[in-house]
């Protein structure tokens, strides 16, 4: 398995889709559309041009996880599209703490970059727990200090310190 940086391909693109719409939908049945998600569409302008990233995990040359890093405002960035197969994790994989680790690891390198910020499904307890693991703590929406796009209103919202 390796987890490498986004690179505009048709097949890189289709297999993240497929992750996406597996996860949120057929999974998590939340019914979002990728219609509501351009940025999957646009991941080197939207994501890495304004010095974010988006990372893809590959086994072979099927894609089985993602995260991306959205710089949004002043010191902040925000984790969105962190996807993984259920396969993969927990052991003996453990992909969710490696891409969130990879992320982590890139953003602490940026001097511009303080504090992580996130939404979540309400109804994705596994994810809140992975998140509380990783440090990140619950906040109300009213306390979020940068607007970004979320498909899903009803998520929670968490922040995290580098």
């Amino acid at each position: 398995m390796n987890i490498e940086p986004y690179h505009t391909n048709a097949r890189l693109t289709a297999g993240l889709v497929d992750l996406i719409e597996f996860c949120q939908n057929d999974e998590a049945h939340l019914g979002i559309k990728m219609i509501e998600q351009p940025d999957v569409f646009e991941i080197e302008h939207h994501y890495q041009a304004n010095g974010g990233n988006f990372w893809v995990a590959l086994d072979g040359d099927k894609v089985v996880g993602s995260i991306g890093l959205l710089k949004v405002g002043q010191q902040t960035a925000v984790l969105k599209k962190l996807f993984t197969y259920p396969e993969y994790r927990g052991e003996p994989h453990r992909l969710g703490r490696k891409l969130f680790q990879t992320l982590l690891t890139y953003a602490q390198a940026q001097p511009d970059i303080d504090k992580l910020v996130l939404d979540t499904p309400m109804g994705e307890h596994r994810s809140h727990f992975f998140y509380e693991k990783q440090g990140f703590k619950r906040i109300s929406r009213e306390k979020l200090t940068v607007d970004y796009e979320f498909p899903d209103r009803d998520s929670l919202i968490y922040e995290r310190e580098l």
